[in-house]
C-alpha cells in the first residue's frame, strides 16, 4: 500500500498528505479536551491561591475551595463520561494575570476560582452556568443608620485603589449628584480599617470580600454589610472556546449539581461553615441574585 502510494503520488505531495494526517490526529495539547483527556486519562484544573473561599491553597499548598469542589464533581463527570476507569486530577496554579491565557493556550482544562463572565473575556474562553453572582454593596459600623447608596450623600465613602467598585461609585456620585467624599485606600485592609475609625462613613467592595473582610476582623461585631448591588458580576468556571462537546457534559453537570441541590449544600459548607484553615465561617447567605438565577440555569449572562 505504501508502495503503491508513493508511485502515484508526487514527494512533494507526499509529504503534505502525511503533514495534514499528522496535525488532524489528537495530541496531547491540541485537539478537542475531551479526546486529551481520554488519550491522557488526566484532567488538569487551574486553580488560585488566595482567592477565599472560592478558591485557595492551604499551609499544605492544597488546593481547597467552593470553585474547587464544583469542579472535583466537574471532573468526576467527565470521567463517566468517557468510560474512564481511573482518571488523575493535576493542579496548575493560576493568577488573574495568566488566568485567561492558561484556558486559551490549552493549559489546563478547568479554571476554578472567582472569574466573572464578560462580554470581553468570552472572546478567548467559555464559561459555564454562574456559581456565584456577586457585585459592590458596603460595610458600615454595626450603629450607622445607612443602608443603601442614597443614603452617604455629604459623607464619606471609601474604596481600593484601582477597582471596579471605586469606578462604579465615582460615577453614581457624579450622576446622581449626591455630593459624596469618595476617597481612595492603598488596598482592602486600610479601607476597613477606616470605617472602624470613623475616617470613612462605608467602604464599597464586592459584597463576597467584604464578608471574608469583617469575618477576619477582631471584632466583627462591629460592622455590617448593607445596601443593593452597585455593580452585577457573575462569576463562573472557565473553559477552552469552541469545544462545545466538552461544553455541554461541563454545563449538563452543573446544571444538575444544582436541580438536586448538591451545589447548595457545596456552597453551605464554604460560605455558611466554618472553612479552614483558621476554622472561621463567612456567615454568607445566598443572595438573591443567584438564588433566582439557579431558578432557570444558564451559561447566558447579560453582561
Amino acid at each position: 500500500m505504501q508502495h503503491l502510494l508513493a508511485s502515484r503520488v508526487p514527494s512533494r505531495a507526499l509529504a503534505t498528505l502525511v503533514l495534514g494526517l499528522a496535525v488532524a490526529t489528537p495530541s496531547a495539547f491540541a485537539g478537542p479536551v475531551l479526546d486529551r483527556i481520554k488519550q491522557n486519562g488526566k484532567i488538569v484544573i487551574a486553580h488560585r491561591e488566595s482567592s477565599v473561599p472560592f478558591s485557595y491553597v492551604l499551609p499544605d499548598k492544597k488546593p481547597v475551595g467552593y470553585a474547587v469542589d464544583l469542579c472535583l464533581k466537574v471532573a468526576e463527570a467527565v470521567r463517566k463520561k468517557l468510560e474512564l476507569k481511573t482518571m488523575s486530577t493535576e493542579f496548575l496554579l493560576v493568577t488573574p494575570a495568566n488566568r485567561i491565557a492558561t484556558i486559551a493556550d490549552g493549559k489546563a482544562d478547568l479554571e476554578c476560582g472567582s472569574t466573572t463572565n464578560n462580554a470581553e473575556r468570552r472572546e478567548k474562553v467559555a464559561f459555564t452556568v454562574p456559581h456565584y453572582i456577586t457585585g459592590a454593596r458596603y460595610v458600615v459600623r454595626a450603629d450607622s443608620p445607612i443602608d443603601d447608596l442614597q443614603h452617604f450623600e455629604h459623607k464619606k465613602l471609601v474604596s481600593t485603589k484601582g477597582t471596579t467598585p471605586l469606578k462604579a461609585i465615582d460615577q453614581a456620585n457624579r450622576e446622581r449628584l449626591l455630593g459624596i467624599t469618595v476617597l481612595e485606600a492603598p488596598d482592602h485592609a486600610k479601607a476597613i480599617e477606616m470605617v472602624e475609625k470613623g475616617e470613612a462613613d462605608g467602604f464599597a467592595m464586592d459584597d463576597v470580600l467584604l464578608y471574608g473582610l469583617v469575618a477576619g476582623r477582631p471584632d466583627p461585631s462591629r460592622l455590617k454589610v448593607i445596601g443593593k448591588f452597585l455593580t452585577i458580576e457573575p462569576l463562573a468556571i472557565m473553559l477552552p472556546k469552541n469545544d462545545p462537546e466538552f461544553k455541554k457534559v461541563v454545563d449538563e453537570e452543573m446544571k444538575r449539581l444544582i436541580s438536586t441541590r448538591e451545589a447548595h449544600a457545596i456552597y453551605e459548607r464554604w460560605f455558611a461553615k466554618p472553612i479552614p484553615p483558621k476554622n472561621t465561617a463567612l456567615n454568607l447567605p445566598m443572595n438573591y441574585l443567584l438564588k433566582d438565577f439557579w431558578k432557570y440555569p444558564t451559561d447566558q449572562v447579560p453582561y
